[in-house]
């Protein structure tokens, strides 16, 4: 793919990904995308490190999670070290699998039988936050010269914006849903025991408190089951 026609693609899918309805549905797209923009690209991956654990957020292709699985068993590769680092290198490129790879000894001879020939990647992030690392599979040596893995880099700039817009609109979606679902719960409680508007939101507080369960879930179980939200 030419560089022009690569860059019209980016700006084609810079706006779909904002337009995506929420933050797997963006993570989807963006491993999908990938696997079509890239050329010899065969499976795209994102994985993160939670805890000390892979985490894959979002795979298009079987090998990606065989390679996930593998790193975090193994406690190293590319796409673990690149996704829990949060400063030096945020891109890395294994031309040859099928060559000793010092820095992942163990991981590249298992992933080489898995029938990984190449890899690259680049993580997500803004200035605000690390999303983990997208990583892109080929099935032969030598698919990815440096200038396929800055097409990935151009890529993945462009995802991590839309990811950190996506997760911004959830955040308040999942807001102004506990906000009503409180309210809801609240009138409830108002109407049945005669309480003030303190008086409910303070029953409820003690009540999740309590049981240690979070406030919305307090007030959903009694919207679902008004009865005793005990």
């Amino acid at each position: 793919m030419q560089w022009q026609e690569y860059a019209e693609q980016m700006a084609l899918l810079a706006r779909d990904l904002l337009a995506r309805d929420s933050v797997q549905d963006t993570l989807d797209e963006i491993v999908a995308s990938a696997v079509k923009l890239v050329d010899g690209c065969s499976a795209a991956g994102i994985l993160a490190v939670r805890k000390g654990q892979a985490v894959t957020l979002a795979a298009c292709g079987d090998i990606v999670q065989e390679s996930d699985h593998l790193q975090g068993k193994l406690g190293e590769g590319p796409c673990f070290d690149l996704a829990r680092r949060k400063d030096g290198e945020r891109i890395y490129r294994i031309a040859d699998l099928s060559q000793p790879q010092p820095a992942w000894e163990r991981f590249a001879a298992e992933a080489h039988k898995l029938g990984v020939g190449s890899m690259t990647g680049v993580l997500l992030y803004t200035d605000n936050e690390d999303f983990g690392a997208l990583n892109l599979y080929a099935r032969r040596p030598g698919t990815f010269s440096k200038d396929i893995a800055t097409a990935g880099w151009l890529l993945a700039s462009h995802a991590a914006v839309a990811l950190s817009s996506a997760r911004t609109i959830d955040q308040l979606e999942h807001a102004m849903e506990t906000r009503h679902a409180i309210g809801e719960a609240m009138g409830i409680l108002r109407e049945r025991h005669q309480l003030s508007e303190d008086d409910a939101f303070n029953v409820l507080r003690c009540i999740s408190q309590h049981h240690n369960v979070k406030l919305r879930d307090v007030a959903q179980r009694l919207r679902a089951e008004p009865g005793d939200p005990t």
